[in-house]
Formats: C-alpha cells, sequence, structure tokens
C-alpha cells in the first residue's frame, strides 16, 4: 500500500505531465479555491457520455 506522501508526489507528476507545471499549479489553486466536492462531480462528469463516444474512443485506442 502506498503512503499517502506517495500518492501526492504520483498525483503532482501526473498532473505535470498532462498539464505542465504552470496549469498544474493553477488546477490545485482552483480546487482550493472552491468547495470543490469530487465525489459529486464525479456523478456528473461522463453524464452525457457513452462507450461510442469519440472521446472514449480516442482513450481506447490511445
Amino acid at each position: 500500500m502506498k503512503t499517502d506522501t506517495d500518492i501526492r508526489f504520483e498525483g503532482i507528476l501526473a498532473l505535470i505531465e498532462v498539464l505542465g507545471t504552470v496549469e498544474a499549479e493553477r488546477f490545485i489553486a482552483l480546487i482550493n479555491r472552491d468547495r470543490f466536492d469530487y465525489t459529486e462531480w464525479r456523478k456528473t462528469q461522463w453524464k452525457q457520455e457513452t462507450v461510442t463516444t469519440p472521446r472514449h474512443q480516442s482513450a481506447c485506442t490511445s
């Protein structure tokens, strides 16, 4: 099992890899600034998507 520190570190690295350093820091600031409920957000994040939408198809083929 990973420690909390390991998870935080890997999470930051993942954000930086996808968003770049500046956007990763901006993302963290946005999450901290807003009263962000990740669980509620996940319930509606893919509401309009299906397994056949282009976004999902491109993610599966890359």
